[in-house]
Formats: C-alpha cells, structure tokens, sequence
C-alpha cells in the first residue's frame, strides 16, 4: 500500500495512529479494512487492539512485551512504527474485500419517526418522498462507534441532509433510524441524542449474548427497507 497521504504517529505510550486521510471516501475505507483486517490476521508481540475509524486505524500496544527479545536501542514506539509500515508494505486494497449486504426493515414517521416532517420541512420535500430518498440508498458501515453496535453509515443522499436537533433529548429508543447533517444511522441501545429521528427498525443491532454481538460491521453494505407498523410488530413477535 503506498499514499502519500498515510502518515503514523505516536497516539500515547502505549497506542500509535495511523491516518489515511481527512475525508469520509470509500477508498480511504478500504484502506482503513485492509490494515485492521491484516492486524487481525498477523499480531504482533505486544499487540492488545486496534480501532478502526473513517480515515484512521489506532493500534493499542504493552511496551513492555513489544521490548522483550529487542536489543534496547529502540523504543517501543519506534519497534511498533517499523511493524505497521513493514504491515503497509505488504496490504493491497484491491483485493479480499466482499461486501455483507444486509436490508434493515424500517417504519417510518408516526410515533417511531417523530422527526420525519421536519426533515421533509427543512428539504422542502413530502414525508414520502423522504421515506423514497432514504430507502432507495445503499449505505456502507465505515465504523462502529459511539454506543456498542452503532453503525455509521456513508451514502446518504444530500437532498435529505438535515442538521442535528438544537436541543438534543435525554433517551431515544433503540432501533431508532436517525439523521445528523449528511449521515443516517441507527440507535444501537437506548441513549441520549441528537439525530433527527425517521423511524424505528424492529431489528437489535446490540446483542450482547451473540458472539459477534454487533449486528453490522465495518464494511457491510446495508439497505432500508419500508414496513407498516403492523409489521414492524410481527418482526418484534418473532424477535421475541
């Protein structure tokens, strides 16, 4: 992988970032998968995590087990920095990268979308057309952050950009669909909140039991689905 525009710094004593660009851009993304999956695939000594973002990868590290076995004469940080370069060196992001597609049932408006008509209001569209506009996307999970199983989603059309609530509420539910300037997203857990809420998805994107507990992951391909509120309850039936 080469790009003039990846630069490593140190983070802290004990994590490095590597940053990709400045610019939420599917390229960049690919990026970002390729050096978190390689990480994956290929600890190194010392290695504790790693957290992908939209443009930026930070690797957490011990420093005392990334020295054991060195000679001294560099510092952890510096062993780290030559392991992801080398890592970098070797990644191609054309390549491994298939795509989940996942459809998110979601009703809108109404109690679940509380907000609908003012993101119609502010875009001088019809609460139809909304739903049209936002259903008819194909968003891709950049990263999951914020609460656990929050995906944040690229792709939204701007025609339906709409800016955060001026004053934020203390609990949204989740399931929640919402939207904050020019993404969408989905309320993993029930938290306060800013987004501009459209709907609610009978789907848990949390579910701690699971072994992968997050439903999405960064990557995936996801697609919203309209649905009645009669069968926004037979999904929760059959949750349940």
């Amino acid at each position: 992988m080469r790009n003039e525009q990846i630069f490593i710094q140190p983070l802290s004593d004990t994590s490095i970032i590597i940053t990709f660009g400045n610019e939420i851009d599917e390229k960049i993304h690919l990026q970002v998968q390729s050096l978190s999956k390689y990480l994956e695939q290929n600890p190194f000594k010392g290695f504790v995590e790693y957290v992908s973002a939209f443009t930026s990868v930070t690797v957490f590290y011990d420093p005392l087990e990334v020295l054991e076995g060195s000679n001294n004469e560099h510092s952890p940080y510096q062993i780290v920095h030559q392991t992801i370069t080398s890592a970098l060196g070797k990644l191609q992001t054309e390549v491994g990268h298939s795509s989940r597609k996942i459809d998110i049932p979601v009703c809108y408006g109404g109690e679940f979308g509380e907000d609908l008509e003012v993101v119609a209001d502010h875009n001088n569209l019809t609460t139809d057309q909304v739903i049209e506009i936002h259903s008819s996307g194909d968003y891709l999970v950049y990263m999951i952050g914020f609460a656990p199983g929050f995906p944040y989603l690229g792709g939204m059309s701007k025609s339906i950009a709409t800016p955060r609530r001026s004053n934020p509420r203390t609990s949204i539910p989740k399931g929640s669909v919402g939207i904050a300037g020019e993404q969408t997203g989905v309320y993993s857990l029930d938290t306060p909140g800013g987004w501009q809420i459209i709907g609610k998805t009978p789907l848990d994107l949390f579910r701690p039991e699971d072994d992968t507990p997050s439903l999405l992951q960064p990557g995936d391909r996801v697609q919203f689905k309209p649905i009645t509120e009669a069968e926004y309850h037979k999904y929760k039936e059959k949750i349940t």
